[in-house]
């Protein structure tokens, strides 16, 4: 049945923009189909919060997550769009915004916009510097004015191109919320110097995040993209879904550690598998996306290259729960980080017992992913991180927590780091912080200055005075914003420990 209230106030809305009005019916009518087999204990979980299935809607008509093969359609075109392959730097930026206006997702907007330096890179010769600034400045304006949801990632590096060097000198200048740049670095391949350009460009704008490459080219060799909130995913492919467990609620059930690592843990981690294959079986044999849609038509996405995200979140509040009466905290205590290990440990014994439907990408498996969080979320701790106030005085010593918890996603974790503003003057420093991180087995890392007004939220970036607006019930042209205020004030992100280098 269609919720008639939910669906009036969107209709209604002074704070919602006609896109976003037209996004949240459609999502109302989707919501009305009740096409999924879900059984009474999978449904308790919901009711619980346990389980969490991130508003992917009760009728799934597409992978969650899409990441086509950008490097293909500038080699070929597009015959359903009537594009020949761009012969120039003009026409390879003309292209893409076409393209990118098709590539559909959760969010309906492209979560992923292929690696940006090493597409244009051949197109660069003949043009000055400053050419390709303004053709850039055009370019980026136009994304975060049209893809208003900045879920969406482009990536730069490993490489050091020249256009990469470029579009940070744009993107520090124009400070956008859209795209969510990611840098893949690997200190055997990127220079230093690009990788400080890149550093002071986060501090100036909070972009691009940074990823450890040789970490997280495992799963997929090279042809893996960053998409959304720091997802590691196979390019020509995506996600079909990501459900998660939130251990913050399903802890509140368990009797005793045994009990929720032994009964609890299996009960519902195997119900999350039975319903991600339930909606990856209604997308592939249902819903037509991959007989229809153009983008596996022409060869830049194939089914063979989807999989489903198996999420998790609330770890360390899962962790405080169970020693509450001990009074060990996680992130502080050396016990609780060894029953946050003992916990991931057994469901990275799990989930690989599932088997996932139509995923031969990775093996017919889920593969685990560090989920960052909801607005709606309240007392719950991103994937694995430490609570806000929880934190080790210690920087480094903060680095080695995240590096006993990051190798169990392959699909993506990270964590976020607000920086002092004085290390402006010396991004080296904060350069062989990452170095150091990396090579302890941090996978992915961001940093945004403490006194800058684009701010990672979760995975994602909000500008503080974006959020001003919401909170005046002001419409915004972003969407995120309206998720972002929400988390930002309730999990006081404002309070995160600011770290020097």
């Amino acid at each position: 049945m269609i919720d008639l209230d939910n669906t009036y106030q969107t209709l209604t809305s002074r704070e919602l923009t006609h896109e976003q009005k037209l996004m949240g019916l459609a999502k109302c009518a989707e919501n009305a189909l009740d096409v999924l087999n879900i059984p009474p204990r999978t449904k308790h979980f919901f009711e619980t919060g346990a389980i969490n299935d991130l508003f992917e809607g009760g009728a799934p008509y597409r992978p969650r997550y899409i990441l086509p093969d950008y490097e293909k359609f500038v080699e070929q075109g597009s015959e359903f769009l009537k594009l020949s392959p761009p012969k120039t730097l003009d026409e390879l930026i003309f292209s893409l915004m076409i393209l990118y206006r098709h590539v559909p997702s959760i969010t309906n907007f492209p979560v992923y916009l292929g690696s940006l330096d090493k597409m244009m890179e051949p197109y660069l010769d003949g043009h000055t510097d400053e050419e390709i600034r303004e053709k850039l400045r055009l370019f980026l304006t136009y994304l975060d004015r049209t893809i208003t949801d900045s879920f969406c990632h482009a990536n730069l590096g490993p490489e050091d191109t020249r256009a990469g060097r470029l579009i940070l000198q744009v993107e520090a200048e124009l400070k956008n919320t859209v795209p969510n740049f990611t840098i893949k670095y690997d200190p055997a391949i990127t220079p230093d110097s690009f990788m400080e350009q890149a550093i002071q460009c986060s501090l100036d704008c909070s972009n691009p995040a940074i990823c450890n490459h040789a970490a997280n080219r495992v799963p997929f060799g090279d042809q893996y993209g960053v998409a959304s909130c720091y997802n590691i995913l196979p390019t020509q492919g995506g996600a079909y879904t990501l459900t998660r467990v939130t251990l913050t609620e399903l802890v509140k059930e368990a009797k005793n550690e045994e009990h929720f690592l032994n009964e609890l843990l299996p009960e519902c981690l195997g119900l999350i598998a039975d319903y991600m294959n339930e909606r990856i079986r209604f997308i592939v044999e249902e819903s037509g996306f991959f007989e229809s849609n153009f983008l596996v038509k022409e060869g830049l996405l194939s089914k063979d290259r989807f999989l489903g995200m198996f999420g998790v979140t609330g770890l360390a509040e899962c962790v405080n729960a169970l020693l509450r009466e001990q009074g060990k905290k996680y992130g502080q205590d050396p016990e609780a980080d060894d029953l946050g290990v003992r916990i991931m440990n057994r469901i990275n014994e799990l989930v690989p017992q599932y088997k996932a439907l139509y995923s031969p990408v990775c093996g017919d498996q889920f593969l685990l992913h560090a989920q960052v969080g909801l607005d709606s979320d309240q007392g719950i701790t991103s994937g694995v991180r430490i609570p806000i106030g929880d934190e080790p005085v210690s920087f480094a010593d903060h680095l080695r927590h995240s590096s006993k918890f990051h190798h169990y996603f392959p699909a993506g974790v990270g964590d976020i780091f607000p920086i002092a503003s004085n290390v402006h003057q010396n991004p080296a420093a904060l350069l062989d912080v990452v170095k150091g991180a990396f090579s302890l087995g941090v996978q992915y890392m961001s940093f945004y200055s403490a006194d800058t007004d684009l701010i990672r939220i979760t995975g994602f970036l909000v500008k503080r005075s974006e959020m001003e607006k919401y909170r005046k019930h002001e419409a915004v042209l972003q969407n995120t914003t309206q998720l972002g205020a929400p988390n930002y004030d309730k999990n006081h992100l404002a309070e995160r420990k600011v770290r020097m280098a």
